[in-house]
C-alpha cells in the first residue's frame, strides 16, 4: 500500500543587529529584537496557526487516516514562546491527538554535525529533552539541519539510539535505486533512512503557486494520482518540506490548505494511507545499506553543503565558530548567556546570508546588503563572543583541563537525570497511592450483619416431662 510520509520542518533564525567593529568588547547584545518579534509573528499568523488549525480540523474530520511528523529547533521554540504563545497551544492540541510525531534536531539548527561531535550529540539531547518537556513525547527520528546527512552522521545518530532519520532522496547517492524504499546506514545498520521525492515535495513547497508551471493549478487528485501511479513495491513516499510553505512562501490565497484538507479524503479512495515515521520504519525494513560518502543537504540543485560552506568566507566563520579550544571551553562552561548567544550563532542562516550561489530564486539575506556585509557583520559578532569564552577560560588553561571540566559537568548531568527520573517514578508512585487511598476513602460502608435470633426453648412432650428424674439437692 502506497504510505505518505508527511514532514514539516518549523524553523526561524534569531537576527543579528548592526553591530560594528568598535562595538567589540562594549556590547555583548548581538539581536534585533524588532525584526526578530516582526518576523515569528508574521509567520504565526500567515502560516503557522492556520495551518495547524487545518491540520486539527483534518484529524477531527479523518481520525488517524491523517498523520504528520514536525520538527522544531530550540531557537525557534524560544522565539515561539516568547511572541506567539498560542502556536505551543496548537502544537499541543496537536500532539494530543495521538497522529503527531516530533523528530529530534540540534538545538540551534546550525551545523555542528559537520563541526563538533561532541557539541552536536549534546545539543541533539538538549532539544529531545525540551520537546519531551513541552509535547510530553520523545522524539524517536531524527533530522539534521537542513537535512544534512552523511555516513559518519548516520553512525553518531544511531550510537544517540535513533532509530531512523529523515535524508534527501539526491540523483547523486541514489544513482538507479528509487527514494520510495527504506534504506539503512552504511556504517551502522541499526538507522534506518526514510528518503525525500524533492520532486514531490517541491511540487508543493515551492512550484505551487506558480502560474508558469506546466502543472499549474495543481489539484489534488491529481498529485495524488502521481503517487499511485509509482511502480509496484515503491510504497514510502517521503514528503518533507518547511511549514512556512503553507500560507507564506504559497500564499492562503493560493487555496494551499484546501488542497492539505483534499487529501486524506481523495487519498483514503486511491488506497493511500499516512503514517508517521516511525510507523514507517515498524512496518517497512531496509532493502539494502545506502552510502552517502560526502554531506548530502536538500539545499538547491545541487542537494549538498555548498550554499552554506562553499566560499571562503563560510568557511572562515565555520572554522572560528567551531575551534576546538572555543568548543571545549563552551561546553565546560555553566554560563547561560554564552550558551543561548551559542546556539543563536551556529544557526545556517547565517552561513546562507554569506552565500555567493545564484540559485536561480534570489537570496534573501535580512538586514544586509550583500554576502560581503553579512560576513563582515557576523565576524565582528563572534569576535565580541570569542572574546568573552577566552576570558571565561584564559589561554593558560589546557585542553586536557577542559576535558576534565568538561567530564564532570557531564557526569553530573547523567547523576541529575537518574534522579530526575526517580524522582518522576516516586511521584507517579505516590499519585497512585494517593488514589488508592482516596477509592478507598470514598468506598460505601459495608452494612454491620443483623443479630442472629436466639432459638426458642425447646418445648418438651408431657412424656419426657413425666421420665425426667427430679433433682436432689444434696445438705
Amino acid at each position: 500500500m502506497k504510505t505518505i510520509c508527511l514532514y514539516f520542518e518549523i524553523h526561524q533564525p534569531v537576527h543579528l543587529k548592526r553591530y560594528r567593529f568598535f562595538d567589540i568588547g562594549t556590547d555583548h547584545y548581538y539581536y534585533d529584537d524588532y525584526e526578530n518579534e516582526r518576523a515569528i509573528t508574521e509567520l504565526a499568523e500567515k502560516s503557522y496557526k492556520p495551518a495547524m488549525q487545518a491540520m486539527l480540523d483534518m484529524i477531527a474530520e479523518n481520525g488517524k487516516a491523517f498523520k504528520v511528523a514536525f520538527s522544531i529547533s530550540g531557537v525557534s521554540l524560544e522565539l515561539i514562546e516568547q511572541y506567539a504563545p498560542e502556536v505551543l497551544e496548537l502544537l499541543g492540541q496537536l500532539a494530543a491527538t495521538g497522529c503527531v510525531e516530533f523528530l529530534a534536531e540540534p538545538y540551534s539548527h546550525g551545523l555542528s554535525s559537520l563541526g563538533n561531535a561532541e557539541n552536536f550529540i549534546a545539543e541533539t539531547k538538549r532539544q529531545a529533552k525540551k520537546i519531551k518537556q513541552m509535547f510530553g513525547l520523545t522524539p524517536k527520528v531524527f533530522r539534521n539541519s537542513s537535512l544534512i546527512y552523511s555516513d559518519e552522521i548516520g553512525a553518531l545518530v544511531a550510537d544517540m539510539g535513533f532509530k531512523g532519520v529523515m535524508v534527501e532522496g539526491a540523483k547523486h547517492i541514489l544513482g538507479w535505486k528509487s527514494p520510495h524504499y527504506i534504506y539503512s546506514c552504511a556504517q551502522d545498520s541499526r538507522l534506518s533512512l526514510i528518503l525525500r521525492d524533492y520532486k514531490l515535495s517541491d511540487d508543493i513547497g515551492l512550484r505551487f503557486n506558480d502560474a508558469s508551471w506546466s502543472e499549474y493549478p495543481l489539484m489534488a487528485d491529481k498529485w495524488l494520482g502521481w503517487i499511485a501511479g509509482l511502480p509496484e513495491g515503491e510504497n514510502v513516499v517521503g514528503i518533507m518540506m518547511e511549514l512556512s510553505a503553507l500560507g507564506y512562501y504559497q500564499p492562503l490565497e493560493s487555496h494551499i490548505l484546501d488542497f492539505l484538507r483534499a487529501l486524506p479524503r481523495l487519498a483514503k479512495d486511491m488506497d493511500i494511507q499516512f503514517a508517521t515515521p516511525s510507523e514507517v520504519l515498524a512496518k517497512n525494513k531496509p532493502v539494502s545499506p545506502l552510502e552517502v560518502t560526502y554531506p548530502v543537504s536538500w539545499n538547491d540543485e545541487e542537494r549538498d553543503t555548498s550554499s552554506l560552506l562553499g566560499n571562503g568566507m563560510q568557511r572562515e566563520a565555520f572554522n572560528k565558530l567551531y575551534d576546538e579550544n572555543i568548543v571545549g571551553r563552551i561546553l565546560a562552561s555553566r554560563d547561560r548567556r554564552i550558551q543561548q548567544d551559542w546556539d543563536r550563532l551556529q544557526a545556517t542562516d547565517n552561513f546562507r546570508f554569506m552565500t555567493t550561489k545564484n540559485n536561480g530564486m534570489g537570496n534573501y539575506r535580512g538586514i544586509y546588503d550583500s554576502e560581503y556585509d553579512a560576513f563582515t557583520n557576523y565576524m565582528n559578532i563572534l569576535g565580541d563572543f570569542l572574546k568573552r569564552v577566552k576570558d571565561m577560560f584564559p589561554e593558560s588553561v589546557e585542553n586536557d583541563e577542559l576535558n576534565s571540566l568538561y567530564t564532570q559537568i557531564a557526569n553530573m548531568g547523567e547523576e541529575l537525570n537518574v534522579k530526575d527520573n526517580e524522582i518522576s517514578r516516586l511521584r507517579a508512585r505516590l499519585k497512585q497511592l494517593g488514589s488508592t487511598e482516596e477509592e478507598e476513602a470514598n468506598k460505601p460502608a459495608a452494612p454491620k450483619p443483623e443479630p442472629k435470633a436466639k432459638p426458642a426453648p425447646k418445648k418438651r412432650t408431657p412424656k419426657e416431662t413425666a421420665t425426667k428424674k427430679p433433682t436432689t439437692k444434696k445438705k
